[in-house]
């Protein structure tokens, strides 16, 4: 088959994959866990309740899937809707490929994969689909997306996340060109909602665009063979600077895993993971030489140009706002040497000593690419001037703890899996127990001990 749209759906429809390695299934596991924790922590968040009553509003009696993990039910698009947009509503799910793929591909493989009766090895072959899908069209761009204004998790994520659908539920070759085509058509989000309800919608509608797609594709919708790859498709449309690649062939796909080139960085902080490198160098200076608040007069951060201009709030007001604002991170780091869920609340937020150590941060940023993650620098620096004239420098830090370059230990994802369910009425160790053998189970309803 040629052209970019054909090859991609040909993989969707019979990906023909080697034999998976070990670590792939890891990977894979890693990021069902993740997302799964992530979903339950932010399940009572303002934008979830939004999302929730959008649904009920649609009044409709299919129950397909599960809603957050709980006896409620809703359509397979619905419940990927609801399930990703808070997997998202916390900014704690994990990253790759400039953006968040498991905050998408999870809900939307396991909706589907409940409604088609899927086995834990279906929906993580799916998952798979859809991550090395997203990573092909990830690859091809050089420039980052998110200077341009769009947010990989949505535009990216909609048409891997439709692919890996397409594939859970059988379709032909034929009708996965056209659920990728019109996927492409329904991708959208914007940077400017970052730190807004918005962003966790951008994921949950990327979800349920997936499995919108194809239900329009399984009763008759048609959408062009070539809309990725044409001149005024997707790729095009999406580009920073028109460089983009449309004409390579796709290379061997489900042969190698760029999944093991790229994989799963999880997050430590609950907060946009363009803070996170100097977040761990704010708290290693402190730890190291035992200063806080007090003993600082500045902080000055070396950031990638894209990384700043997502950090958008310098002054930000509420908790959701602090999620991506660096002078946050800093002050939380400074004031309550953490920075956690219960560092992310507005009246934390608008503390005086916050709002103080907030005024003593300062950014620059650096002209230079990360070539595994362009969106950010290849190196993030902190240094910490004294009142007493001493400067404290924190190097060129390469990777935060909890990339997938410098990965958490198993007993860590443990560890923030169960902080994160830990005021969910489920057995957490329980459904900690089955996403860790994923593969090996029979269906994906994942019904763990209500308590």
């Amino acid at each position: 088959m040629s052209g970019l749209t054909a090859a991609l759906a040909q993989f969707a429809s019979q990906p023909n994959f080697a034999p998976l390695p070990a670590r792939v299934v890891e990977i894979v596991q890693s990021g069902f866990i993740d997302t799964i924790g992530t979903l339950l922590a932010g399940r009572d968040e303002p934008v979830v309740r939004i999302a929730q009553a959008m649904v009920a509003d649609k009044q409709s009696s299919l129950r397909e899937a599960t809603l957050l993990w709980g006896p409620a039910q809703a359509s397979a698009s619905d419940a990927a809707l609801v399930n990703a947009t808070a997997g998202h509503a916390l900014d704690f799910d994990d990253v790759a490929l400039g953006g968040h793929p498991s905050t998408v591909l999870v809900p939307a493989v396991l909706a589907a994969g409940q409604h088609v009766g899927a086995s834990g090895d279906q929906v993580l072959r799916a998952y798979l689909i859809g991550y090395e899908v997203w990573a092909e069209l990830f690859v091809r761009e050089k420039d980052a997306y998110h200077l341009k204004g769009w947010h990989p998790t949505a535009v990216l994520g909609t048409v891997g996340a439709s692919a890996a659908v397409a594939h859970l539920y059988g379709l032909s070759t034929a009708h996965c060109q056209h659920v990728i085509a019109l996927a492409a058509s329904m991708a959208s989000g914007l940077v400017a909602n970052f730190g807004t309800m918005t962003k966790p919608l951008h994921a949950g509608r990327a979800a349920s665009c997936a499995i919108e797609a194809v239900r329009w594709v399984q009763k008759g919708l048609t959408a062009a063979p070539d809309a990725l790859e044409h001149a005024a498709g997707y790729l095009s449309a999406l580009s920073p600077h028109g460089a983009v690649d449309r004409t390579s062939a796709v290379g061997d796909l489900g042969q190698r895993f760029r999944i093991l080139e790229s994989g799963l960085s999880i997050k430590k902080y609950p907060t946009c993971y363009a803070t996170h490198r100097v977040i761990d160098g704010v708290l290693d200076l402190c730890a190291q030489h035992r200063i806080g608040l007090q003993e600082v007069a500045q902080v000055h951060t070396h950031i990638g140009v894209a990384q700043a201009s997502m950090l958008r709030n310098h002054q930000p007001q509420t908790g959701l706002e602090a999620k991506f604002s660096m002078e946050f991170a800093v002050a939380a780091c400074l004031v309550r040497g953490k920075v956690g869920l219960a560092e992310l609340n507005d009246d934390f937020v608008q503390h005086s000593a916050v709002k103080d150590a907030m005024g003593k941060v300062k950014i620059s940023t650096v002209d230079t690419q990360c070539n595994i993650e362009p969106v950010f620098a290849m190196h993030d620096r902190v240094q910490l001037q004294l009142h007493n004239g001493t400067l404290l420098d924190s190097g060129d830090i390469r990777f935060a703890r909890g990339n997938a370059m410098l990965p958490l230990r198993d007993a860590d994802l443990q560890a923030k899996f169960m902080d994160c369910v830990q005021d969910a009425p489920l057995d957490g160790a329980a459904l900690f127990s089955q996403l860790s053998d994923l593969s090996a189970q029979v269906d994906v309803l994942f019904a763990p001990t209500h308590q």
